[in-house]
């Protein structure tokens, strides 16, 4: 069998559309999509990460902190100015184990949700 990641969804609590594109589009420079007519009534914003898959970050009333390792990857062409891009604008960044050939951080969005970048060098 083959497969393919087509999305991740990732939760907001309500009236957050300004800090979610804040921080996916402008900070991370996601491009924004339509959602399907269906969907949109329930607030839902969408993401393109490549030309396969998608980001979906829908409204859910907040359950609390999530402290877990649960995470999505984002591969990005230089995660060193990614990551100082970050730091400007007040986030805390996090090293973690090294991979070789795999410089990595975690960053976590305004809804908490936990956001591992890399840059894949060879």
């Amino acid at each position: 069998m083959n497969a393919r990641l087509q999305h991740v969804a990732v939760a907001r609590p309500p009236g957050s559309d300004h800090a979610a594109r804040a921080f996916y589009g402008d900070l991370l420079g996601l491009m924004e999509i339509t959602p399907p007519a269906s969907l949109q009534s329930l607030g839902v914003l969408w993401y393109q990460i490549s030309e396969s898959s998608e980001l979906h970050i829908f409204v859910e009333e907040p359950l609390g902190q999530d402290r877990s390792g649960r995470h999505f990857c984002l591969a990005v062409e230089d995660v060193e100015a990614l990551r100082l891009r970050l730091i400007d604008a007040g986030l805390k960044v996090a090293a973690d184990v090294p991979i070789p050939d795999r410089p990595r951080y975690f960053v976590r969005d305004p809804f908490g949700n936990l956001i591992e970048l890399t840059t894949i060098e060879s």
